[in-house]
């Protein structure tokens, strides 16, 4: 917190305590859950445009009225129930996650000063490792909430869903999804932090002592906005092959066998531009949720008190 000397570990690095990482789980679930909340629409129609043949190639104000025409505009808002619970546990699993991992592995680097030569490669590896926990409990909530968008009166809600596909399928049917969502959100992952880090770094580095110096909160609050909007952008066409075959996969499709052989089946069958179908309204989407969830997230945290992160930013310390 400003003004307050925070204690350091023999490493070198700002301590941080459990209390902490709970205000990160907090922060990072109610980000997470209120954005991805926010986007069910969006989502709904990005999804229906990736599983229906009959709207391939239609942009998405075109698929929208396509979608409320058949459905009526309560179909907007299907998923919403595994959507906004699903992201509550992982969100708070990611973004506390990539806070505790890349403090280890700053600690693992041989230092927090050895760290900063290596700080692309400890982004990349604490975003990763977050996001694959995260992605075990996102995954029986993401495999219900596309069942029920992909599949006209699979159930009436998120609950007689769950309860259903835990009839028929147990475990098995909820984690069929979990090989390519790992494919899906682990890019997302290291878009995400990875890119916005460095749009941290870039801008940072831009700007004369006096004017970092100067910044207020809005200020602040823009930096924080742009640098998410190119982390989403990022996030959205890296992950975009892992998202459309999720889709596929937990619509059914995709044939006998293991999730991997499916995975290799279905992205041969669609081929490079059919694995991007969709990309524009997932760009749009990403940038919105991403940069939501990191001016949210900056501003939960300063709600609850929660100190900043562990920062190796190399203008960080080479002032």
């Amino acid at each position: 917190m400003p003004g307050v000397a925070r204690p350091l570990t023999d490493t070198g690095r700002p301590a941080l305590t459990f209390g902490d990482y709970s205000k990160f789980f907090a922060a990072g679930a109610l980000c997470c859950t209120a954005t991805h909340g926010a986007m069910t629409p969006i989502d709904v129609v990005k999804t229906r445009i990736q599983v229906d043949p009959s709207l391939k190639g239609m942009n998405m104000l075109v698929a929208g009225r396509d979608v409320v025409a058949k459905g009526g505009p309560g179909v907007l808002m299907t998923g919403f129930g595994p959507t906004a619970f699903g992201y509550l546990l992982q969100g708070g699993a990611k973004f506390a996650g990539y806070e505790f991992f890349k403090a280890k592995l700053v600690d693992w680097s041989g230092g927090y000063e050895a760290a900063v030569p290596n700080r692309t490669a400890i982004y990349l590896a604490g975003s990763a490792i977050a996001e694959f926990f995260a992605d075990i409990l996102l995954t029986p909530c993401e495999a219900t909430r596309i069942r029920l968008v992909s599949q006209k009166g699979y159930a009436s809600g998120f609950l007689p869903a769950f309860a259903r596909m835990a009839r028929e399928g147990g475990l098995r049917e909820f984690y069929a999804g979990f090989v390519p969502i790992l494919a899906k959100q682990i890019p997302y992952a290291i878009g995400q932090f990875t890119v916005n880090e460095w749009a941290h770094e870039t801008a940072l580095k831009m700007m004369s002592p006096e004017t970092k110096r100067n910044m207020g909160a809005v200020s602040n609050g823009l930096l924080t906005l742009g640098c998410g909007i190119t982390a989403g952008v990022a996030a959205a066409v890296i992950s975009q092959p892992g998202d459309t075959l999720l889709s596929q996969i937990n619509k059914g499709e995709g044939g006998p066998g293991s999730a991997t052989s499916k995975l290799i089946r279905l992205a041969k069958e669609a081929g490079p531009s059919g694995l991007f179908v969709g990309l524009g309204p997932r760009i749009v989407m990403t940038a919105g949720l991403v940069s939501g969830q990191f001016v949210l997230y900056k501003y939960i945290k300063e709600a609850l008190s929660a100190p900043p992160g562990v920062e190796i930013h190399k203008e960080t310390t080479s002032e």
